[in-house]
């Protein structure tokens, strides 16, 4: 695969988020929100697969052979996803909204397996700072706070060794991304301070982080992806062929191919492709997703 962006597949989501690659049984897997939709691709077969939720799923992470998934009301638990069998979420950890019509959006399990996701506003324009980034404590099946004060809580990652944590705020009032000095003891971050204040272009959205310590953000609304080193240098930038780039996640055999997700706007052009599903291979080789310890 060259060093571009090619479209996987052909379908088009709202809004393509969260993508998770298993290595176990080397499937991608990712979630479209407005469309209460998972899909699943096996590179392999060439195959794709969906199952319909109940409610929207922000974000999704593996648990066992089943999956987390952060939805509208709290977190959910899911047996495997198998071909011809309905998805049936459990509810795990139910959430108390600091305002209504929320929803939880971006989130993924820290190296020691703990599933930490944030909530939002769903409508962006009122740009109503009552985000929080929780923590699943498991053990409890309870919802933990660990920071509130956000509009749009975005990218978040961590470093390979676990001790830093990423988190970006995609609201265009701050486009912003934070790190974080990560506890890896009690999973609570401290120490925050700013990482990359503003992109080149485009708001931060989704991001991943290599095995290297590289961070890769997506530059919503520029169709750019961009790699920081950990000293918060930009040193790499790639051109997505869709505006709305969302989030982006390492998989494939070698953990070197790069799958970028997409937002598809009420206003998006017939034949444009924001929405899709791409995938390049910039020469950097990324870590497994750790899966849910609870």
């Amino acid at each position: 695969m060259p060093t571009c962006a090619e479209r996987v597949g052909d379908m088009l989501c709202g809004v393509g988020e969260s993508p998770v690659w298993r290595a176990s049984d080397q499937t991608f897997t990712w979630t479209d929100i407005p469309n209460k939709t998972l899909w699943r691709w096996s590179p392999a077969s060439g195959e794709f697969a969906l199952w319909s939720l109940p409610q929207m799923a922000g974000c999704i992470a593996m648990r066992g052979a089943g999956w987390l998934l952060a939805m509208e009301d709290g977190v959910y638990t899911c047996d495997a996803l198998l071909p011809d069998t309905p998805c049936q979420p459990r509810l795990l950890a139910g959430v108390t909204h600091t305002a209504a019509h929320m929803r939880f959006n971006d989130g993924r399990c820290d190296r020691q397996g703990r599933f930490l996701a944030g909530t939002m506003v769903m409508d962006m324009g009122r740009a109503q700072a009552a985000g929080r980034l929780y923590r699943h404590d498991a053990s409890e099946n309870r919802l933990a706070v660990l920071l509130d004060d956000l509009i749009v809580p975005n990218g978040l990652a961590f470093s390979p060794d676990g001790k830093t944590m990423y988190l970006s705020d995609s609201h265009p009032s701050r486009a912003m991304v934070w790190a974080f000095d990560y506890d890896v003891d009690s999973g609570t971050p401290h120490n925050r301070r700013p990482f990359i204040p503003a992109l080149p272009a485009g708001r931060p959205d989704g991001a991943a982080v290599d095995a290297d310590g590289g961070y890769w953000i997506c530059g919503n609304d520029a169709g750019r992806v961009y790699r920081y080193t950990p000293d918060g240098r930009l040193d790499q930038t790639y051109v997505v062929p869709a505006r709305k780039v969302a989030m982006c996640a390492f998989g494939g055999a070698g953990m070197d191919t790069l799958f970028i997700t997409s937002i598809r706007p009420a206003d998006a052009a017939p034949g444009a492709l924001d929405g899709a599903l791409f995938a390049l291979r910039p020469g950097a080789r990324g870590l497994e997703e750790t899966a849910s310890a609870g």
